[in-house]
């Protein structure tokens, strides 16, 4: 047979039965024109999938075959819920396929052209699928062919996109040309339909018109044919939106407009940017409807202040700051009130500060204060619940009780709270407001002290915090939030490198697990899941999945929201981590780490100006706290101001008692303002401090960068890389890193941890 015969027989339809490797085809479910869609069978693990082989056509052109395969190896590469994912790629007869998870045949198309969407619908839909196109993006994938036919849903609910550049599925639009021009009429940028290939902006432009058409049902450019649409794309501007709805929120009109725009200038640059804009939307909605979780500041506010110990053991002040700790972490699962952290409320802590300036500068309403007096087994509890604007009191109560009784104190304490501020709670809130995780006093009280050493976060009080941790799940192995705060505790010491990561965060994935085994509705748990997943594992889409779980389960979780806000720093969404982190702000307004963390992101976003204004004014609140200076010294960097960063440094040196952390970028400092004997000083200290303590290569990396040494740089960052360094992702976007933007060694590496 000729091998032009054997072409042409491979453009027939493959039949049910045929076997594609170790895949039996099924049935044909699409085609376009780029080639053909199959169910298909996957005999080795009993799944269904769905297999493209490309076109004929486009297989006797080199270039295509080529260009088929770099796009499916790309597109494989990604690993986001709202991207199909890509099995395998391979040939069937000299026709290049692809496998691809099956999600179903129902697409975004059936549903637009089904029902009207509502707008909570079409903003959710918007924002999952632009986090896939932001995936692809910050992986230098650029779609082409973003049309609701190239959008399924799967049986979670999560859309997703698929056919980056292939094939579209049958039931969409079928005007896909296979020849110079790559993209969908009436999805295409007027720039693509001018001969253009297409990029970022023009998947910006599609976007904007499957927006468009959630929003209105109709098409913004379709035309009675195809020149008809071209030229309207190039020249027409769509009806208004709000002649079909009046209920569409003008920021959401904007938004469209902008992703729309025919000049490709006043489009959005990136995709960041629409997704920022988005979610500012989904925020005002879940402030103007009841049904959307989220802050409000014209919820009713709490701040529950440390309880004072007036037991003649001073021992037992453990005990009354983890009396107001329990309460407020109750609290927070109240979805319709806000509730100041514990680290703000506490740290009013021995000072006497009139009610009245305390509500102010933590913005709430009311304050619950109280005292305890323990004698043996009695207690004598005192709580009262204030008006700030008055001073009155709209609640009062004082227990004699046992110790037994503790547990059954916090749940009156907390369901007064709710009560007297008419706050309505849900059955499932009041379920989670009077739960309780163990009844043994003692595995209790062990719990307490762990909080009490954890809140130090200093390397000695989380080692005994763990301790003490450890101790309560012996008492009682189903104590799930001791669990997790073992996991904390390892968390943060192979964070900061006290611990090395291998050793660290598999025992923390351990505990963590257990815990969620026991409570998977505990929202610490699946924080600290995602504080595993983003450091340690380097799984983008889980650790993402495992913090919005957190923040869905407890939206008052300060926490969560600054953990989450690291996460999108790494991922290259600058301004969604910004926006997250100040949500921590605001339920934490003193907190030193939360005030710290939003002018990192300042400096992670170039904002070196703001960042300076930011971490300054968190250095009023405590002037020796040393994260403040290191993130300040950065920026300093940032901006060349070398002398203030040499200083500042220098006093996180000073305040962190000479940890690697702290010689490791105070080395690179040095080594940047010029100063390289000072630098190679430095790595003779952290060679000395190796002998007797874990050092992290990546500290010995940061100083080689700052003397411009980059092949021991690479060296070392290839070496944390092996040890799964846990501060390594941030390699990524820190601006410390930029002189390594163009290394080819320092590319791959980016690739090799999947970013």
């Amino acid at each position: 047979m000729e091998p032009n015969d054997d072409k042409t027989r491979l453009v027939n339809v493959l039949s049910k039965g045929t076997v594609v490797s170790h895949y039996r085809i099924i049935e044909k479910i699409g085609a376009g024109g780029m080639g053909e869609v199959y169910l298909a069978e996957d005999t080795e693990l009993a799944r269904r999938v769905a297999i493209k082989l490309l076109s004929e056509e486009m297989t006797l052109d080199p270039q295509w075959k080529e260009r088929f395969r770099r796009e499916a190896q790309a597109a494989a590469k990604l690993n986001h819920p709202n991207i199909v994912v890509i099995h395998e790629i391979s040939e069937f007869q000299g026709r290049p396929y692809m496998v691809m998870e099956y999600l179903g045949r129902r697409s975004l198309r059936d549903e637009i052209d089904e029902k009207q969407l509502s707008i909570e619908q079409v903003v959710e839909i918007a924002i999952q699928l632009s986090e896939g196109l932001q995936a692809a993006h910050s992986a230098g994938i650029v779609h082409r062919d973003i049309k609701p036919g190239n959008v399924l849903r799967d049986d979670a609910g999560h859309y997703k996109l698929v056919d980056f550049g292939l094939a579209a599925f049958s039931g969409g639009e079928n005007l896909t040309q296979a020849g110079s021009i790559l993209g969908t009429i009436g999805y295409m940028s007027p720039e693509q339909v001018c001969g253009g290939e297409g990029d970022i902006g023009s998947d910006i432009f599609a976007f904007g018109v499957v927006l468009y058409e959630m929003i209105t049902g109709e098409h913004p450019f379709r035309r009675n044919n195809q020149a008809a649409t071209i030229h309207a794309t190039l020249y027409d501007q769509p009806n208004p939106i709000t002649d079909v709805r009046s209920d569409a929120p003008q920021e959401l009109i904007e938004v469209i407009g902008k992703a729309m725009n025919k000049d490709r200038s006043n489009r959005y640059q990136q995709t960041s940017q629409l997704l920022t804009d988005l979610h500012k939307i989904k925020r005002k909605l879940e402030r103007d409807n009841s049904g959307f979780a989220g802050i409000s500041r014209n919820q009713p506010s709490v701040a529950v202040l440390p309880f004072t110990n007036l037991s003649t053991d001073k021992e037992q002040e453990y005990f009354c700051d983890g009396m107001a700790e329990e309460i407020i972490s109750a609290l927070t699962y109240v979805e319709n009130l806000r509730v100041v952290a514990r680290t703000s409320s506490f740290s009013f802590k021995g000072k006497d500060f009139d009610i009245r300036e305390i509500g102010r500068r933590l913005n709430v309403e009311t304050l619950l204060e109280g005292s305890v007096r323990k004698s043996g087994q009695h207690l004598r509890i005192i709580a009262q619940l204030v008006n700030v604007a008055d001073g009155y009191h709209l609640w009062s109560e004082r227990f004699d009780r046992q110790m037994d009784d503790v547990f059954a104190i916090q749940d009156e304490i907390a369901l007064a709270i709710v009560d007297r501020l008419k706050v309505k709670l849900l059955k499932d809130e009041k379920m989670l407001l009077t739960r309780r995780y163990t009844d043994d006093q003692e595995a209790y009280h062990l719990y307490l002290k762990g909080r009490f050493f954890w809140n130090r976060r200093y390397e000695g009080g989380l080692q005994k915090g763990m301790e003490f941790f450890e101790q309560a799940v012996k008492k009682d192995a189903m104590y799930a939030p001791a669990y997790v705060g073992i996991a904390d505790c390892y968390n943060q010491l192979a964070h900061w490198g006290y611990l090395a990561a291998k050793e660290a965060y598999p025992i923390a994935r351990r505990a963590t697990e257990k815990a969620l085994s026991i409570d998977n509705s505990l929202a610490e748990a699946h924080a600290c899941l995602g504080w595993i997943t983003l450091w340690h594992d380097w799984n983008w889409s889980v650790a993402e999945r495992e913090f919005r779980c957190a923040l869905e389960l407890n939206p008052n979780y300060a926490i969560a929201y600054e953990w989450y806000a690291l996460y999108l720093a790494v991922m290259e969404r600058i301004d969604e981590a910004i926006e997250e982190v100040k949500k921590a702000v605001e339920l934490d307004p003193l907190s030193l780490v939360a005030n710290s963390v939003l002018g990192l992101g300042y400096y992670w976003g170039r904002r070196y100006d703001e960042a300076v204004q930011q971490l300054n004014r968190t250095l009023e609140l405590d002037a020796d706290f040393p994260l403040a200076h290191l993130y300040l010294g950065w920026t300093y960097a940032g901006k060349q101001m070398w002398q203030e960063a040499i200083h500042t440094c220098e006093q996180f040196a000073a305040l962190s008692h000479g940890s690697a952390i702290s010689l490791g970028y105070l080395g690179a400092i040095y080594g940047l303002a010029g100063e390289s004997a000072r630098a190679l000083g430095i790595l003779a200290q952290l060679e000395e401090l190796s002998k007797s303590r874990y050092v992290s290569p990546l500290y010995r990396a940061t100083v080689y960068l700052g003397i411009g040494d980059l092949d021991q740089v690479i060296i070392h960052l290839e070496q944390a890389r092996l040890d799964r360094e846990s501060f390594l992702p941030v390699i990524n976007t820190f601006p410390l890193f930029d002189p390594l933007r163009s290394d080819k060694r320092f590319r791959n590496l980016l690739r090799q941890i999947g970013l």
